[in-house]
């Protein structure tokens, strides 16, 4: 183990250091080693004596070294128990003789040993072992030789020893072992309620510790411990005396140690001293005697005892003996406390004064203390009142304060003391000064030491007061039961006691001290007593000190000012200017110090509430004052301190101080809900007391002092609304006393004073009925037997009628329109807020309300109106069944008066509100729930149908009462019966509201309605209220009328701007017949299935077509559109669904075609608007009911269109289409087209769609070119498969007829297609309709689209060759696009598929193929690449038509020629000779004819040549070399090859022409362009096979040769020409076209040495 190792470690060092000098040391310490060796455990150590006696036998020799060591070893033993008991005199007596040595470590060596003896098992147990020990350590403490540190060490382990001594009597007497060390410490950093719970917490622990602990019981004979700490005691005494000690054979000892440590003994082992006689006796006879020996101040104290520390440790030895053993030394303590209280008065130095009174402020603050002494001496009859002269000599030394010099020095170093504490900053003495800073200081340290042990005594009495009732010796002031007549209990007599003997002295120190303070700390500490001690003297029953204390806190709470104070106030920074109006007495500044006292007061008030009684009067005008000064402009708070920014003062100062103290005094009244009623009864007395003054004083006043007077009746009713707001659970007996004085006030001949009465009487109503008692109290809430239900709903009836009654009265007893209406918003804030509570007041409320709608002041119809609007609004679902009709009668009364337009329409509007209530309610009867709306839920919409069944379930719960009281379809008709009448009011906003009202209430609710319901709507509200509208919308004037006058200027009359869709009575009525027709149409939409099912609707339904027809054809526009709206909605919301019948849908088409055919008859802007709609429902129409439609309606639906279309076109505005815009029918037509493909059950339909529309564009001049193409059409058709014969016989010619047989002709139809084509000039609808049809072709199946393919290539290049007429024009640009587009999808058809589908004929292709070159070669070559007059177009649109060129070419040239189509050998060759003929131009005009050429005719001529260079050509990378690939490359290389040649010779004939001339630039450029592509060009196998070369040029060209040339053997002869041209490029490449050749030839591996 670690120690035995250590021990052996430390045997070698001792054996090593006396190794030389002290062999006998040297060999002890070896064999203790050998012994060490044998032994296993430390108590093996015990018996063998060798261990030790070596470590003994090295300190003998008093060598510092070994001394050390071995001193160190000895430790180590007693330490781990190794040493018998027997070697402790043998140990001692080493220390001993060591501590005579002079070495320092020595001596400290020792010392540590001997406390180590003292802590370990070997503590002595006799008196001659421990008086050697502790003489040991006096003898060091006291040596001269000693050094400081062993001094101070010896010192510490004298005090250890005894602590340890004390606690070894504890144990070995079976004492307590708590100890109460800081008992004695008076806190310099806390406050004096801190301290006083701090003493509370020690107090307790302390009795409980005596008394739990059974040491009641004094014993006197003692353990030989204890007979060892009293020989210790006994000499401690002798030596604090200045004696000698006679065991511990000491003479002398410094006092102040001795002091120490007996003060020591005496706090922190109290149980030694009151359990044991023979302690307790030396306490009594020796320690006191020496104590009051030192205490006395009669001579002049010499040496040590004159010191402050003496002073203080002899005085906090007193302390203790008063605090902890006052209870047995009962004649002692009282000749400390006098000798005290007399040290006080004395001519001493002042901090022996401070000293006494920390002592004194030390016994107040601990209640414990306070308790004994009082007990003890005061309430003896034989014993000096102590503590009364303890507080009564406290009170003198604060009233000190008026007669210093620098009092308020003084008392701003109490208020910095004060604040100290309350930051707990520590605040100390300097002894060492002497300036008058410092005695100032000392002066308010007295000072602040006396005010806290006053506090202190006023704490104490307030916690014995509270355990008093804590303990039930004294009732809670909140507590319920009224406060007994006279206190009983032990602490509660004591408590009485201590009041009564202390409250004078202590008021008026507290009160001097706080008058004179202006420190917050220090006022808030006072304050803190003021209101416990009030607390208390109310607890106590105490009156006479509650009402002085009371009356003087209230002196101190709000601050009148001076007049000097006044006037200087006037002119102080914080005000922006003077006032002079305002009467400066009103002028209140509240200073920190009157908040804090308004806080106190407070506190004090909801504390003591139930016992304060008369003393509430004088809070009361408090607080009165105090609620004058929150609501004052000129009231301000002192600001605290001027370095706080402006700004902060006032905002932190003012209004938070007044916030709070505003909040605090509404809390008070608040919590009278706490109190006895007779208190609160009291309460409301005073209250009502202080309004009446103030009243009657109100009515002789004037200026300032009314004002201040109508403040307190504010200020009192405010207070009883409070009380009345929180005493709702016990309302009954204090209703009469609060409403009463609230209708004195209605009353009064005063508006302010009415207007606070009727404020008053709507806060305190709605309060009553806003309880929680009176919401369960309600019948539905009531529980219980059938009597205690009658009764509570007899109570709650005479309540409620009680409370409301009050409203009635007012209104009916006055002519007064102020109070009526006052009395109308009370009933409105009623309503608002607890309407759903009232049961058994609605007849006189009601009856009220249709009153107000008769009067005439649009003030008092408003109000009613509001009333009623919280009814209908919130109210419904509480109102008595029995009330609902007449509530249904009032709002008719207001919908119909003429007072107010804006409350007639809200009224519709709760008419609204009303339907939706009653139809939650509806159940269907047994008979008719089969045949209801619910009856065909698949037939509606599901998501809709859902929710309503959702609804209902749910509602019809709710409403189960309703229902069997009520028959809610009378009520249901009743509404309807109103919205009826008021859909025929004069007054068009009245009219149209109660028509949207009506078919919204049928909308919205038609699912609960009942077939037979249903009916009776449709034949007496639906369709009547149609036929009234449109009635009168025919017979009403047509005379434009002006608005309201407004004014006049220059003598005329100006009248508000009507605008002209409103400016007549017809106008008015027409806006009304749109609102029926929308409301017809949501009807159909939403139940459309439901209601065709009813027997007479079909009826109903042709009535409304009819009027559909002549609405369209003789309304305005506006019903015109609402009728063709509400034909649309139907059909479009039912069609997709199925639910929309055949006949239906088949009327509605021929409702738009009849009116279309009439449409002639009427033209103008409203009627192209009307023709626009038609059209637009009818794609509409198609697009959500394609599915229903055959072939004889698509017809009929194309035949309408037409119709449209060529009306349109005769009937054009000019105006319009000179700017380029469409007429507004042909963009809807436009618009829809898209959308009217046909579906595929009738794709034949795609021809007559196509074909209908393609005779609007234009069509060729010549009567023959129109009957080829018709042969054409039949020949090319007759190849189609046997499913399209049909078609083909049904439309001779190829073009079917698209008006049906049933359809009269239309009058237009003899009008042909290209007269009607001229009506559009520049072909504007032409340009609009081929992207259209382009778009619609590219849709169409393969079938249709092949067989209609060729007529659109026609069509296509009609439009093209438009640019010869119309150059400038977007139809044949929009046509070249079109053409490429249709061209290129034909091209990518075929090959993704391979060629043409197998149901496409041969023949049909050649016919595209044909139309297709048809094309190509008229446009090319007459349109293309032509001359045109320099002003005819700008240079932009230039470029671009000759981009649009080059891109029909590249189309040719790249997409069409170059793939794999199945174009015929003929097509192919049209197609490359046009592409030769365009080619052409520049070399075939004569020279003079070129040089006028524009560049770009030269450039597409350019570009057809390079076309054909491209076609010959083959590239075994890039090119896909198919059967028509080869066709067309051996086509074009011939052409090109006779065109290649031309050019040769043509520029060899015009160079010789023209001689020295120049050639012209385009032929120059032509001649270049052509040779250098000859040079490039590569021709495939194949097409060199055509060329006209003799047989063995064929077989003869080099085989290895991959870039095969022959076709420049063909031009060998042009070549040699033209070597001799004067153009030095032409040589250049007709010298590379020569090599080439030689190339081809293999000549040039030819050599004349070969």
């Amino acid at each position: 183990m670690a120690f035995m190792a250590a021990l052996e470690s430390d045997l070698r060092a001792l054996s090593a250091e006396a190794r030389r000098r002290y062999p006998a040391v040297k060999d002890g310490a070896e064999h203790a080693i050998l012994k060490l060796r044998s032994l296993s455990s430390p108590s093996e150590i015990v018996h063998n004596e060798d261990i030790l006696r070596i470590f003994l036998m090295a300190c003998e020799v008093r060598t510092v070294k070994l001394s050390v060591i071995g001193l160190s070893c000895l430790q180590k033993l007693i330490t781990h128990d190794a040493v018998a008991p027997s070697a402790l005199k043998e140990i001692l007596s080493t220390l001993k003789n060591h501590a005579e040595m002079t070495d320092e470590t020595v001596q400290l060596k020792t010392l540590q040993t001997i406390l180590i003896v003292f802590q370990s098992h070997l503590h002595p147990e006799n008196e001659e072992n421990t008086a050697q020990a502790l003489g040991i350590c006096l003898r060091l403490l006291e040596s001269n030789r000693s050094s400081d540190s062993v001094r101070n060490t010896a010192a510490a382990t004298f005090r250890q020893a005894v602590a340890l001594i004390f606690d070894h009597v504890v144990c070995a007497e079976s004492l307590p072992t708590s100890k109460f060390g800081s008992g004695g410490q008076i806190s310099r950093t806390g406050t004096v309620t801190s301290d006083v719970s701090r003493g509370i917490n020690r107090s307790e622990s302390l009795e409980n510790e005596y008394v739990t602990g059974g040491l009641s019981i004094m014993r006197e004979t003692l353990t030989n411990a204890g007979k060892l700490g009293l020989r210790l005691l006994e000499d401690l005494t002798a030596l604090a005396a200045g004696g000698s000690a006679i065991w511990l054979r000491v003479n002398s000892l410094q006092r102040i140690f001795v002091l120490d440590i007996l003060e020591f003994i005496l706090s922190n082992y109290v149980a030694v001293f009151r359990t044991l006689v023979p302690y307790e006796q030396v306490l009594r006879h020796q320690i006191c005697s020496v104590l009051m020996t030192s205490i006395r101040t009669n001579a002049e104290p010499e040496g040590e005892a004159g010191e402050p520390s003496f002073r203080r440790l002899v005085l906090r030895s007193v302390a203790h003996i008063i605090r902890l053993y006052s209870s047995s030394l009962i004649t002692e303590c009282e000749v400390f406390l006098s000798m005290l209280v007399k040290v006080i008065f004395l001519d001493l130095p002042l901090w022996h004064r401070i000293l006494v009174l920390e002592i004194l402020r030390g016994f107040c603050v601990e209640a414990r203390t306070l308790r004994v002494l009082f007990q003890n001496f005061d309430m003896h009859p034989k014993n000096t009142n102590v503590v009364e002269g303890m507080v009564k000599a406290l009170a003198r030394v604060v009233s000190s304060v008026q007669v210093l010099d620098a009092s308020e020095e003084s008392l701003a170093a109490v208020a910095g003391m004060f604040s100290s504490k309350a930051k707990g900053v520590e605040w100390s003495l300097d002894n060492d000064a002497s300036n008058a800073a410092v005695l100032v200081a000392s002066e308010a340290h007295s000072i602040t030491l006396a005010v806290e042990g006053l506090l202190g005594v006023v704490f104490t009495v307030a916690t014995l007061t509270d355990e008093a009732v804590e303990v039930g010796e004294l009732e809670s002031p909140r507590c319920d039961n009224d406060p007994p007549a006279k206190c009983t209990g032990k602490t509660a007599a004591l408590c009485i006691s201590m009041v009564d003997s202390l409250w004078l002295t202590i008021l008026d120190a507290l009160s001097l001290i706080l008058s004179r303070s202006q420190g917050e700390a220090i006022v808030l500490e006072i304050l803190k007593g003021y209101q416990a001690f009030t607390q208390a003297c109310g607890v106590l029953c105490a009156v006479e000190p509650l009402n002085s204390f009371l009356a003087s806190l209230c002196k101190f709470t709000i601050n009148f000012p001076n007049e000097m104070e006044k006037r200087s106030a006037l002119h102080s920074p914080g005000s922006k200017r003077p006032e002079p109006l305002v009467d400066q007495r009103d002028s209140i500044v509240l200073t920190p110090k009157n908040v804090q006292a308004l806080r106190t007061l407070f506190n004090i008030a909801h504390r003591l509430h139930n016992m304060l009684g008369p003393s509430w009067v004088l809070v009361l005008e408090t607080l009165a004052a105090l609620d004058r000064a929150i609501h004052s402009p000129h009231a301000t708070t002192q600001e605290v301190s001027t370095a706080v920014p402006k700004l902060m003062k006032e905002s932190s100062g003012q209004y938070s101080d007044f916030n709070i103290l505003s909040s605090l005094n509404s809390q008070l009244f608040e919590s009278s809900a706490l109190m006895h009623l007779s208190a609160v009864k009291s309460l409301l007395s005073a209250l009502h007391q202080l309004s009446d003054q103030s009243l009657a004083a109100a009515s002789s006043a004037f200026g300032p002092a009314s004002s201040q007077k109508l403040g307190s009746i504010s200020f009192s009713v405010e207070r009883m609304i409070s009380i009345l707001v929180n005493n709702l659970h016990r309302v009954q007996p204090l209703w009469d006393q609060v409403v009463g004085h609230f209708l004195e006030l209605a009353d009064n001949s005063n508006q302010h004073l009415r207007t606070i009465g009727l404020d008053a009487l709507d806060q305190s109503i709605c309060a009553v009925l806003g309880s929680d008692g009176f919401q369960d109290n309600t019948p539905t809430g009531t529980h219980g037997t059938s009597q205690e239900m009658g009764t509570r709903l007899a109570e709650l009836r005479a309540l409620e009628c009680s409370v409301i009654s009050p409203l009635r009265v007012l209104y009916f007893s006055t002519q007064n329109i102020d109070v009526r209406a006052g009395s109308l918003k009370i009933l409105l804030h009623v309503l608002e807020r607890h309407g759903e509570k009232l049961h058994h007041s609605w007849p006189n409320i009601l009856e009220m309300l249709r009153s107000v709608a008769d009067v005439s002041e649009k003030d008092l119809v408003t109000l009613g109106f509001q009333s009623l609007r919280v009814i209908m609004n919130d109210g419904l679902s509480t109102i008595p069944a029995d009330y609902l009709h007449v509530c249904i009668d009032v709002t008719g009364a207001y919908s119909a008066q003429k007072t107010e337009l804006n409350i007639s329409l809200t009224a519709i509007g709760l008419l609204w509100t009303v339907t939706d209530f009653i139809a939650k309610g509806l159940i269907q009867d047994p008979e008719e729930k089969g045949t209801g709306v619910h009856s065909i839920p698949k037939k509606m919409n599901g998501e809709k149908a859902e929710e309503q069944a959702l609804g209902i379930s749910n509602n019809v719960n709710d409403q189960a009462s309703l229902t069997n009281m009520v028959d809610c379809d009378k009520l249901l008709f009743s509404v309807f019966s109103l919205l009826q009448k008021l859909g025929a009011d004069d007054r068009p906003e009245v009219r149209n509201s109660a028509v949207r009202t009506l078919f919204q209430s049928l909308g919205s609710h038609g699912q609960k309605l009942s077939k037979t319901m249903w009916e009776d709507c449709l034949s007496n509200y639906v369709f009547p209220a149609l036929d009234r509208a449109s009635h009168m919308a025919a017979t009403s004037s047509k005379d434009e009328w002006q608005g309201k006058e407004l004014g006049t200027r220059d003598g005329k009359a100006v009248h508000m701007l009507i605008h002209h869709s409103r400016n007549t009575v017809q106008k008015q009525w027409d806006e009304s017949l749109v609102l029926v027709l929308g409301g017809i149409s949501r009807i159909l939409r939403s139940f459309f299935p439901f209601l065709r099912c009813l027997s007479n609707f079909w009826s109903g339904w042709e009535s409304l077509l009819l009027f559909v027809k002549n609405s369209i054809l003789n309304g305005s526009k506006e019903v015109a559109l609402a009728a063709i709206n509400c034909l649309q909605t139907t059909v479009l919301s039912h069609s997709p669904k199925g639910n929309l019948p055949m006949p239906y849908l088949n009327s509605v088409l021929d409702v738009f075609e009849f009116v279309l055919q009439k449409s002639p008859n009427y033209t103008g802007n409203a009627a192209g608007k009307v023709k626009q709609e038609v059209v637009h429902c009818l794609g509409e129409l198609y697009v959500q009911a394609h599915r229903m439609f055959d072939e004889s309606m698509y017809t009929q639906l194309l035949a309408i269109i037409d119709l449209a279309v060529k009306q349109a076109i005769i009937t054009t505005d000019n105006f319009e289409t000179e700017f380029g815009h469409v007429p507004p029918v042909l963009r809807t037509v436009l618009e829809i087209l898209p959308l009217l493909c046909p579906t595929e059950q009738i794709s034949s339909m795609w021809l007559i769609l196509l074909r209908e529309f393609l005779l609007y564009l234009p069509r060729s001049n010549s009567p023959l070119q129109n009957e080829e193409d018709e042969s054409e059409h039949t020949s090319s058709s007759d190849h189609l498969p046997d499913a399209h014969m049909k078609i083909k016989d049904d439309m001779p010619n190829g073009t079917a007829s698209i008006s049906p047989t049933k359809v009269e002709a239309p009058s237009l139809s003899s009008v042909s297609t290209a007269s009607l084509t001229a009506g559009i000039p520049s072909y504007l609808f032409a340009e609009k309709l081929v992207p259209v049809l382009v778009d619609l072709f590219l849709q169409a199946p393969e079938i249709e689209k092949h067989i209609i393919f060729p007529e659109l290539i026609q069509s296509l290049g009609r439009c093209m060759m438009t640019r010869r007429d119309n150059p400038d024009g977007a139809l044949w640009r929009l046509a070249v696009e079109r053409f490429n587009d249709i061209l290129v999808d034909d091209i990518k058809r075929l090959t993704v598929n391979g060629g043409p589908t197998t149901s496409i004929s041969k023949p049909a292709r050649t016919r595209i193929w044909k139309e297709v070159a048809d094309v190509y070669e008229i446009f090319l070559i007459g349109y293309c690449g032509r001359a045109l007059p320099s002003n005819s177009l700008s240079p932009v649109a230039l470029r671009a038509d000759e981009s649009l060129e080059m891109t029909i070419l590249n189309v040719l040239g790249d997409e069409i020629l170059k793939s794999s189509i199945d174009a015929p050998l003929n097509i192919l060759q049209r197609l490359v000779f046009t592409l030769d003929r365009c080619a052409s131009r520049t070399c075939s005009l004569p020279v003079e004819t070129v040089e006028l050429m524009p560049s770009h005719c030269s450039r597409f001529s350019l570009t057809c040549l390079q076309k054909l260079f491209t076609l010959s050509s083959y590239c075994k990378e890039t090119d896909d070399w198919n059967l028509a690939r080869s066709e067309v490359s051996k086509i074009s290389i011939m052409t090109l090859m006779d065109r290649c040649q031309y050019i040769l010779n043509r520029f060899l004939v015009d160079e010789i022409e023209l001689g020295d001339r120049p050639l012209p630039r385009a032929r120059l450029e032509e001649i270049i362009f052509v040779l250098r592509e000859l040079a490039r060009l590569i021709i495939h196998s194949d097409t060199a096979a055509v060329l006209p070369l003799q047989s063995y040029l064929k077989t003869g060209l080099a085989e290895e040769n991959q870039d095969k040339r022959p076709h420049l053997l063909v031009l060998f002869p042009s070549f040699c020409e033209l070597v001799i041209s004067r153009e030095p490029r032409v040589r250049e490449l007709v010298q590379v076209l020569l090599r080439l050749i030689t190339r081809e030839l293999a000549l040039e591996k030819v050599s004349l040495t070969s």
